[in-house]
């Protein structure tokens, strides 16, 4: 048993711990710290909630505590355990129409408890990991929801505006207001237009003095001075009234129908979660546009910041307040404040809470009426002018307009179930919506050729159609199916292969084009198969085969060529896809003509199909296509353009080299850039022995004509002007190209002088010699253009920017100059877009 006992010292009263070598000191405990960012954002965030959240309980009709409280407890208990780290929760405006209708039925203390209700089915749905599922309502009906719901706030709010008191619903609003306008009480309005002037105008202020006043909202600015100027004045206006803490109304038991409670939680649950998720969404678009912010936070957890917003709630209801939401305009607020983390958020919570407590007396001086027209102008910029443009251009505008008048008319939850409804039908409307033609075109090539065009998805409800055109081809002829659409189901299928089958029997010829996968191009007279011998469903998923090949649509621009096994030269009678998916309503795709794929050097890929047949045959295919799929939806925009001229607002000047799609890269369409191309995209100094005048003047019309706005000069990896630059042997018989290539030379001297530093990528070394003279290149063309006398005096005026660009064509991947040109670092330009306008919508 002694050997159990632990050896213990001569000395016990001095115990020392002691350390291996090897082994590290222990660590000190970590001080908690708040970044300086976060906490400048903490307190920008402070000053718009701190208005909104009293007008939001005005708007209501809750105690003005209550919003107060709603946006501590969002600041607090959503920043803490939400999964947006930068997404501020409180009181949100979206809300304001469910909330007051739930206080003028059931009261306030049963609201609370509806609250309540609310964060508890949030956290069940957390629970269950389905808040990706929200993200599948139409944007349409979010929009068209916030919409209505700015509309209700507005008019509701017009009445205290015009210091009367606002009605139960929009019609009794809109009733009623002529006899308010009869009655108006000059000190309101006189208040309300001093603060609709303050928020309309602070923002436009101008010059420096306007970007350094910029900082401080406008909501703060626009309240502070009203009360100012009430207070210094004497007018006679209903003020803020917050009775003591002690007599603050909490949650109670819920009292009323058990179906209007049901619906009451899923209704606000509806509400906060998809308002909330979507915030989050729109918050990590906003935090990619800062450099190394994504990889600090981290993108959103969806499932998390349901249980944070649901415990938000819990906690929201118990202690009497409004229920809590993602707000756009404070999450907003706090990421172009720079704030880092979720402390910026938790902080925002903590002046709330000390604002509530210590500063009551001052938030007295708020008159009524200015909180009024700080939530009117809140709920008229819900109406969206950009989402409008959005839904019009996707053809959603039904959707939007019924889920908004539902709203306005019925209520949120009945114009939220009616905008689903109406969305439903739109998109089965969309997939029965199937156009099939038949023409005879008796100058084909091939004499009496007929041509079946299906355009949409081929269902069983275009049967009929499709059999009516098919019957319409006589035997024994020709036929080409050009199958334009994504999707064929079974009864279509068998439709159609059933017809081929008869057709090929009696001598004709059927030839199958377009997007159908799996089914193959036929040769003339027989039945087109696949290697098994049995033509599958176009939606079956087999791979590609000896007989023929597979195109899917892998990005907005298609138009590329289909690959065949190495050992299989082409058809004769090959056809080659040549589609162009115009899916974009605002006509910004590109149509490409080529002969061949090609890898990332250049060359034709092994086993590339090229069509046989002279290349102007090729051409006319894409040009038909063109007319065919892309030409309806741009011809708008370009008569527009042919109106109004062209006005783009940068030059780009590249390589001629045929990889480089502009406006693919660039996602450019018709009338946004003025290209200039040319081999190794060169940019020769201005003078009588170097000068070029074809490029000069490009520069001088863009320059001095267009006023373009920038000038880009693009690069791009595998370059054959910068090879030859570095192959080049000195003498020997000046052709063009070497000509043309001296303009070049400066660039190799720049690369050879050490005592300039090299170009770079971020991140990585360049691969070899070829794309080191390649970036060098790009900044040397830079200097070059800064001696060309327009632009040397743009830049002067401040009137236009330099640019540099690399593209890598084998890792598709865009590397933009930083702005110090003789530094000549390139840094790459990631994949994620952030789309302010999410943000700006108040909610």
């Amino acid at each position: 048993m002694s050997a159990c006992v632990p050896t213990r010292a001569a000395d016990s009263s001095r115990t020392k711990r002691i350390h291996r070598p090897h082994s590290p000191p222990p660590p000190r405990p970590r001080r908690f710290r708040i970044a300086g960012a976060d906490v400048s954002a903490s307190i920008a965030v402070f000053l718009i909630a701190l208005p909104l959240s009293l007008g939001i309980a005005l708007a209501t009709g809750a105690p003005l505590q209550a919003g107060l409280v709603a946006a501590a407890v969002g600041g607090l208990v959503a920043g803490w355990l939400g999964g947006s780290a930068l997404q501020v929760s409180g009181p949100a405006a979206g809300l304001t129409v469910v909330t007051a209708d739930l206080i003028h039925r059931y009261g306030w203390r049963t609201t609370c408890a509806i609250t309540v209700l609310a964060g508890l089915a949030q956290l069940g749905l957390g629970c269950l990991r389905v808040a990706r599922t929200a993200l599948a309502v139409s944007p349409a009906i979010v929009h068209g929801m916030l919409a209505g719901i700015g509309v209700t706030i507005a008019v509701a709010q017009l009445h205290i505006v015009l210091g009367g008191t606002p009605q139960s619903s929009v019609l009794a609003n809109l009733r009623a207001l002529p006899a308010q306008l009869a009655g108006l009480a000059p000190a309101a309005v006189s208040v309300s237009v001093l603060t609709l002037t303050l928020l309309l105008l602070w923002p436009r202020i101008p010059g420096r003095v306007g970007r350094l006043l910029g900082k401080v909202p406008a909501a703060l600015v626009a309240v502070t001075g009203t009360s100012a100027v009430a207070a210094l004045t004497g007018l006679s206006v209903p003020k803020v009234d917050l009775p003591s803490w002690s007599s603050h109304a909490l949650a109670g038991l819920p009292e009323g129908p058990v179906l209007g409670i049901a619906t009451a939680v899923l209704t606000t649950t509806l509400v906060c979660s998809v308002q909330s998720l979507l915030g989050a969404v729109a918050v990590d678009k906003m935090a990619a546009a800062r450099p190394g912010l994504t990889a600090r936070v981290g993108r959103s957890n969806l499932d998390r910041e349901l249980l944070g917003q649901g415990a938000a709630n819990i906690v929201s209801g118990t202690l009497g307040g409004l229920p809590v939401a993602g707000v756009a305009v404070r999450s907003s607020a706090n990421v172009h404040a720079g704030a880092v983390s979720r402390n910026s958020t938790m902080l925002h919570g903590v002046l709330v809470v000390i604002a509530a407590l210590l500063m009551v007396p001052v938030l007295e001086f708020i008159p009524l009426a200015s909180l009024a027209a700080l939530v009117m102008a809140v709920g008229i910029q819900m109406v969206s002018l950009h989402h409008i443009r959005t839904v019009t251009r996707h053809r959603e505008v039904p959707v939007y307009a019924v889920t908004t008048l539902g709203v306005v008319i019925l209520g949120v939850l009945e114009g939220v179930t009616l905008g689903i409804a109406v969305a439903v039908a739109v998109a089965l409307h969309r997939l029965t919506r199937t156009r099939i033609t038949h023409e005879h075109d008796e100058h084909d090539e091939q004499e009496g050729v007929h041509h079946v065009h299906v355009r949409g998805q081929l269902t069983f409800l275009a049967v009929p159609r499709l059999s009516r055109a098919l019957h319409l081809v006589p035997q024994g002829a020709h036929v080409v199916v050009e199958l334009d659409g994504s999707f064929m189901d079974h009864a279509a299928f068998e439709a159609l292969q059933d017809w081929q089958n008869t057709h090929t029997a009696q001598g004709g010829t059927v030839e199958l084009t377009g997007r159908r996968a799996g089914i193959t191009i036929a040769e003339p007279g027989e039945t087109p198969t696949t290697g098994a011998g049995t033509t599958p469903p176009a939606d079956a998923d087999t791979p590609p085969t000896a007989a023929g090949c597979r195109c899917r649509p892998w990005t907005p621009w298609r138009n590329h060529q289909c690959e065949r096994p190495p050992s299989e030269p082409p058809s004769e009678t090959s056809q080659t896809s040549q589609t162009s998916d115009a899916s974009d309503a605002a006509g910004r795709t590109g149509t490409s003509s080529s002969s061949g794929t090609t890898g990332a050097t250049g060359a034709p890929s092994p086993g590339a199909a090229r069509a046989d047949g002279p290349s102007g045959h090729e051409l006319a295919r894409g040009i038909s296509a063109f007319q065919r799929h892309t030409a309806p939806l741009v011809r708008g925009e370009l008569a527009r353009l042919a109106r109004e001229g062209q006005q783009p607002s940068q030059l780009f000047l590249t390589c001629a080299d045929s990889r480089l799609v502009t406006s693919m890269i660039t996602s450019s369409g018709p009338g946004d850039l003025f290209v200039v191309r040319n081999v190794g995209n060169l940019v020769p100094p201005p003078g009588e022995e170097s000068g070029d005048d074809s490029v000069a003047a490009a520069i001088e019309y863009a320059v001095d004509v267009l006023k373009v706005r920038s000038i880009t000069v693009c690069g791009h990896s595998g370059c054959g002007a910068m090879q030859a630059l570095l192959t080049s042997e000195p003498g020997g018989a000046q052709t063009p190209l070497k000509r043309w290539l001296r303009h070049g030379l400066p660039s190799l001297e720049r690369m050879a002088d050490d005592s300039r530093p090299w170009a770079r990528l971020a991140g990585r070394a360049p691969a070899d010699a070829v794309e080191q003279l390649c970036l060098t290149n790009v900044v040397q063309q830079l200097e070059h253009l800064r001696e060309h006398e327009s632009v040397a005096r743009a830049l002067h005026r401040g009137e236009l920017e330099l640019h540099g660009m690399y593209f890598h064509v084998g890792e598709a991947q865009a590397y933009l100059l930083t702005e110090a040109f003789d530094a000549g670092v390139f840094d790459h330009v990631t994949g994620q877009v952030a789309d302010a306008e999410e943000l700006h919508s108040p909610a």
